[in-house]
C-alpha cells in the first residue's frame, strides 16, 4: 500500500484541521525566511525588527513550526510591512465559493 499526501503534516497527524493548520504557519514562516534572506538580515537584526530574542529568532530560522501560533507569526509579517487579507469570491458560473488572499507589502520601519 501507498501513502499519498497532499500536505506532509498529514503524515503528522489524522486531524485535517491540525494538518491545515500546522502547513499555514509553516507557509508564513517560509515566507518570513526568505523575506529576511533576501535582506541579508543577521539574527540580531531581525530580532530588533521583530521585537524578540535571538533564541527566539533561531527557532523561526530552524523552521520550529510548533513554537509559533499563526497570530504570532502574522503579526511578524505585519511588523516588517506585510499584510494579508482574505477574500471570499463567487466562482465563475455559480461554482462553489473560492477564497483569495490578497498580499500588499509596505517599506519596513
Amino acid at each position: 500500500m501507498k501513502l499519498q499526501y497532499t500536505n506532509i503534516f498529514e503524515a503528522l497527524t489524522d486531524d485535517a484541521q491540525e494538518a491545515a493548520d500546522l502547513q499555514f504557519r509553516a507557509d508564513l514562516m517560509l515566507v518570513l525566511r526568505e523575506f529576511f534572506r533576501e535582506r541579508e538580515a543577521t539574527q540580531a537584526q531581525i530580532g530588533r525588527m521583530l521585537g524578540i530574542p535571538q533564541p527566539r529568532v533561531s527557532e523561526l530560522a530552524r523552521g520550529k513550526v510548533d513554537k509559533f501560533s499563526a497570530d504570532k507569526l502574522i503579526g511578524f509579517l505585519a511588523r516588517v510591512g506585510i499584510r494579508f487579507k482574505p477574500l471570499a469570491v463567487q466562482g465563475k458560473g455559480g461554482n462553489a465559493l473560492k477564497v483569495k488572499c490578497d498580499v500588499s507589502m509596505a517599506e519596513a520601519a
